[in-house]
Order: structure tokens, then sequence, then C-alpha cells
């Protein structure tokens, strides 16, 4: 019988010890999922605000309390109506042609200038490095001054020809900080030997880091894209100071001049505003498979 109430007590012990974890575990992962979901739903509010009052009609308070997010006068005359409102096409082709040779500008100058600081040994290499992280820390619009007295002097302005225009907007965010040091830790992950085995192989410098080494960093790439497209088409400020004529407008300024001085049309301004952000949401589809598999590579360390 001792022998029994002791199993007995032991096994009720354990179990007891099991629940206790399993409470906890579960309390513990409750409050996790639940301050995510919390932080999820008011991060995509406004959003959400934004779209319903897309589809508002103008028998409908859009400003009322508390806010009605399902529209009970639903219609898409909003989105129809703010093709003839503004250039909405002539904007959108602007944000492209901006965005995309920001991209392409970022992707070929940050992985020329990262490959040196991963690969190659020279005089002053983390000095430069270093003071490359360092510039991270400067808000663009700190220099916006210097670099608009810069670019007025270079006549890459909209007022000589539109061609200067897109120069003037693309130049200042041609290369980032941000793009090196993303490139520089995928280019530290590249086995050696691969690069040794290219020279013998007969390869130059060149044709290794285009042929051999950046075929492999193509998750990252794929990211440092996303990043810079993302920033590119959502810039307000540098095109809203540098652009004059109303043919060169991108889409956030173009959306802004929805807005008047006495009144605003929010209606059209959400409607341009859901419309503007679907090319971002199709180049994040487009990018997603490589996007995933590189968002960890600036964690390495290096």
């Amino acid at each position: 019988m001792g022998i029994s109430a002791t199993l007995s007590c032991i096994l009720i012990l354990a179990y007891q010890t099991w629940l206790f974890n399993m409470i906890k575990k579960i309390i513990s992962k409750t409050s996790i999922h639940s301050i995510l979901i919390l932080t999820s739903l008011l991060s995509i509010f406004p959003f959400v605000w934004l779209t319903s009052t897309s589809f508002k009609g103008l028998g409908e308070d859009i400003f009322a309390y508390p806010p009605s997010l399902i529209p009970s006068d639903f219609t898409w005359t909003n989105y129809i109506d703010v093709w003839g409102k503004v250039n909405f096409m002539g904007y959108f082709w602007n944000s492209v042609i901006v965005a995309a040779l920001t991209v392409i500008l970022n992707l070929v100058l940050s992985s020329l200038a990262a490959y040196p600081l991963a690969r190659m040994n020279f005089k002053g290499k983390k000095f430069v490095f270093f003071s490359i992280l360092a510039t991270i820390m400067i808000p663009f619009q700190a220099i916006m001054l210097p670099v608009y007295i810069i670019t007025l002097k270079l006549h890459l302005i909209d007022s000589v020809n539109n061609v200067m225009g897109f120069i003037g907007l693309v130049m200042p965010f041609a290369v980032s900080a941000f793009g090196i040091f993303l490139m520089r830790q995928a280019f530290l992950k590249v086995p050696r030997e691969v690069e040794e085995a290219a020279i013998v192989d007969g390869c130059n410098v060149f044709q290794m880091f285009t042929r051999v080494v950046l075929p492999m960093v193509k998750p990252t790439l794929a990211v440092l894209a996303v990043f810079t497209f993302i920033g590119s088409w959502g810039e307000f400020l540098w095109p809203s100071i540098m652009l004059t004529k109303d043919s060169m407008y991108t889409l956030p300024v173009g959306i802004n001049n929805l807005q008047g001085m006495f009144s605003s049309n929010w209606r059209f301004i959400a409607a341009g505003s859901i419309i503007s952000t679907i090319p971002i949401i199709i180049f994040f589809l487009a990018m997603q498979r490589y996007f995933i598999s590189g968002e960890n590579d600036g964690a390495v360390k290096g």
C-alpha cells in the first residue's frame, strides 16, 4: 500500500506539474498573440478606413463617430471620377519611371560598392564601411537644402526639360547606405571556394562578380528592390520641392493636388491613394518568393 500511495502521489504531482506548465504556456501564447493581433488591427485600421472612405457616396458622412467601416451608400464613382479630376495616368507613368530608375541604380551601385567591402582588402576598408553606416543616422531632411542647391546648380530640374527633371528626382536616392550594408552582408555569405573556382576557370573579377556572385544573392537583391521601390513610389517631400510642371508630378504630389485650399474631396483622395498602392502590392507579390528567402540576410555577422 505504501508503494502504491507513493506512486500515486508521484503521478499526481507529475500531472499537476504538466497541467501547470500547459496552462502557463497557453496563457503566454494567448497574451503574445493578443498583443500581436491588437497591434495588427491598430496598424491596418487607417488603411481599412481609407478603403471604406473611397467607396462612400456623397450622402454619407465620412467623419462620423464612431466610424462606419461598411459604406451604406456604396459607389464606384469616386474611382471613376478621380481619373478625370487630375492627370492620373500621367502621374502614374512618372512614378513608374522614377521608381524604376531608382531601383535599377540602387541595385547596381549598392552591389558595386558592397562587393569590395565584403571581399577585397584595402587600407581604410573598415573606416569606409563604418562611415557609410554612419550616414544612416542622418535624415534626408537635414541634407535636403545642400542637395537642392547642388541640383539647381547642375540644372537637374524639370524647368530645363523633362529628362533633367527625372534625373534630379532620382539621383539623390540612386544609392543608399542601407543597400550597401544589405548587399555586403549577402556577399559575405557566398563561399570563397566558389569565387576561387571561378578564377581557376578563367573568370576575371568582373565576370566572377556578374556571372557567379550576383546570381547567388538574388534574394537579397529582391529585398533591396522591394524596399527601394516602396520608398521611391511613396516619396512626397523631394518631388514636391523639385517639380514645377504639372505634367511631371508623381502620384503622391498629384494626389495632393486633390486637396484644395478651402475644401477637399476626401473621397477622391482616398480613391487615388488606394489606386496608388496597387503597384506596390503587385511588385511585392512578384518578388515575394525571393523576398521571403532573403529578408534575413542583413542579420549575418560580419
